[in-house]
């Protein structure tokens, strides 16, 4: 059986370390017995790994946002039918560092239409939400400042400067606000363990079924 609430995902600006708090829960709940499998987007399967490279390496202009929509959808698709679908049948807890509500943000605000168009692909193309999402909230200039500090080769979207990063985190808490059962609202500003703390009493709340969703 596929565990309540067996797929979670983390969302949040770059440098929220949303993507430590990932890792942070996939720990601590296989230190309690869970099967789990931490996936990341874009990517997270062979062939969306191929298409990370293409869209978060190079300059800003590389793409326009509508072909990063297509090549977004395309990964998550593969990435859905190759990792994420097979371990939810097998029983697993999935963690996923970003899914469709980074696509919604980074490329729906970046123009008329474009919301429409990212889910209209996601209606016909994925059709599946997270059971939790877990969105780390952190002040954009904080967050960018680490990111850019990272220097790992995929700064493609930090070069877009702190006002889109500032778009992104009013998107986001937005999005959190319209899907109030879905997407939990964790301050990132804190110390790692703090913020880990309150990630790990949300998820074990929710696969208990005893939080307020």
């Amino acid at each position: 059986m596929t565990p309540r609430g067996g797929f979670i995902s983390f969302e949040g600006i770059d440098g929220s370390g949303k993507s430590t708090q990932a890792r942070l829960l996939a720990a601590h709940l296989e230190a309690r017995g869970h099967a789990v499998v931490l996936t990341r987007e874009p990517g997270g399967s062979p062939g969306a790994e191929e298409i990370r490279k293409l869209v978060l390496e190079g300059p800003p202009d590389r793409w326009s946002a509508e072909t990063e929509i297509l090549l977004f959808t395309a990964a998550r698709r593969d990435h859905l039918e190759r990792t994420i679908r097979p371990a939810l049948a097998a029983g697993k807890l999935v963690i996923c560092d970003r899914f469709a509500d980074s696509t919604r943000m980074y490329q729906g605000l970046r123009g008329a239409g474009l919301r429409r168009m990212v889910d209209a692909l996601h209606d016909l193309m994925i059709a599946q939400e997270p059971d939790l999402t877990l969105l780390i909230d952190m002040d954009p200039a904080i967050g960018l400042a680490r990111a850019l500090a990272r220097q790992g080769g995929e700064e493609r979207f930090e070069s877009f400067g702190q006002s889109m990063q500032e778009r992104m985190r009013a998107g986001f808490l937005d999005l959190a606000h319209s899907a109030p059962a879905r997407i939990r609202v964790v301050d990132g500003a804190r110390a790692q363990d703090r913020v880990a703390a309150d990630v790990a009493a949300i998820v074990m709340a929710h696969l208990a079924g005893t939080d307020a969703a």
